[in-house]
């Protein structure tokens, strides 16, 4: 027996309210912080992390193994400045206190949606830099990274596209660690934008 719309809508407001409550627990006001969207098993962002330590690190993931991953990382190696949340992106923007800004945003190998009709899946959309530019320090960086060459391409237009990033191309990339699945792959291209 399928939900009614109202019963769908009534768990998101549910799930929205209890990740509100927990990002106002966890984060201090007016405080910037390194979001990495998609986090994986959390290779990347606990790496950073611990080589960033003054810096407040949050990775989401909507897969609840690959956050309990994160977690364990976090605990094994007792970085104190990261967090792993299962979220939605779209609820974990909305639930963010407004107090809180961010000052890196890095996105990793997200899925790419190859098929045309699957596009409005991808993560990288107009609606998606809206967020993040508003909540953005003025000195925000977007990290990029893809193994496809389509995904690539459409995020190059969404960017040059959008009225409040350009492309950083004399911006370097500012840690490297290699994830399980950046392991597997031959190739891939990486891009940086700025707030402007």
């Amino acid at each position: 027996m399928s939900k009614t719309y109202e019963a769908v809508l009534a768990e998101v407001q549910q799930r929205k309210a209890k990740l509100a409550h927990y990002c106002a627990e966890l984060f201090a006001p007016n405080r910037a912080c390194t979001l990495e969207v998609g986090c994986g098993h959390g290779h990347f962002l606990a790496a950073y992390a611990q080589a960033h330590p003054d810096e407040l690190c949050v990775g989401i993931d909507r897969v609840t193994k690959r956050i309990e991953k994160g977690r364990l990382k976090k605990t094994k190696h007792q970085i104190d400045n990261v967090h792993f949340i299962k979220a939605d992106l779209n609820e974990f923007l909305d639930a963010l206190p407004a107090s809180v800004v961010l000052d890196k945003i890095f996105m990793l190998f997200p899925d790419p949606w190859p098929k045309k009709r699957h596009h409005k899946n991808r993560m990288l959309q107009h609606s998606f830099l809206d967020k993040i530019a508003q909540r953005g320090t003025p000195a925000c960086r977007f990290y990029f990274r893809t193994d496809h060459r389509d995904y690539f391409e459409w995020s190059l237009t969404h960017i040059e596209q959008h009225p409040q990033w350009e492309l950083d191309k004399t911006a370097s990339w500012p840690f490297e660690k290699d994830s399980f699945f950046q392991n597997l792959m031959d190739e891939w291209q990486s891009l940086i934008a700025k707030k402007c």
